[in-house]
């Protein structure tokens, strides 16, 4: 009785696994009461996630301001429990978006310099 072949079993590769771990990792930016228009706001955002770029798991900055002063309090929470906030004093140029990079980067890096 003939029976139809089937195909060969293929191995399954290495490539296919691979993409299927490379998701993209999730940055979350949060901005309540600072005042800034949109387009700071989204400068803001941008600059965080670059910062953030390389870092593995998903994260989330938050951003809240003061109606009584100019102090934003940001909090920053990512994978492994990790968590830090900080004082951005606007008197001390800290609500400059390029230096919230700069202290976001810090904050986050592993030598914490």
């Amino acid at each position: 009785m003939w029976r139809p072949r089937r195909p060969p079993l293929r191995p399954l590769f290495f490539e296919k696994l691979y993409s299927f771990y490379t998701a993209p990792m999730a940055v979350t930016v949060e901005m309540h009461h600072t005042g800034c228009v949109p387009g700071v706001r989204s400068e803001i955002a941008a600059i965080i996630e670059h910062a953030l770029a390389d870092r593995p798991g998903d994260w989330r900055v938050l951003i809240i301001g003061s109606q009584a002063n100019d102090q934003w309090e940001m909090r920053i929470t990512g994978p492994n429990a990790f968590e830090r906030s900080y004082t951005l004093e606007g008197s001390a140029g800290e609500h400059e978006p390029h230096i919230i990079g700069r202290i976001v980067a810090r904050m986050v890096s592993a030598k914490g310099q």
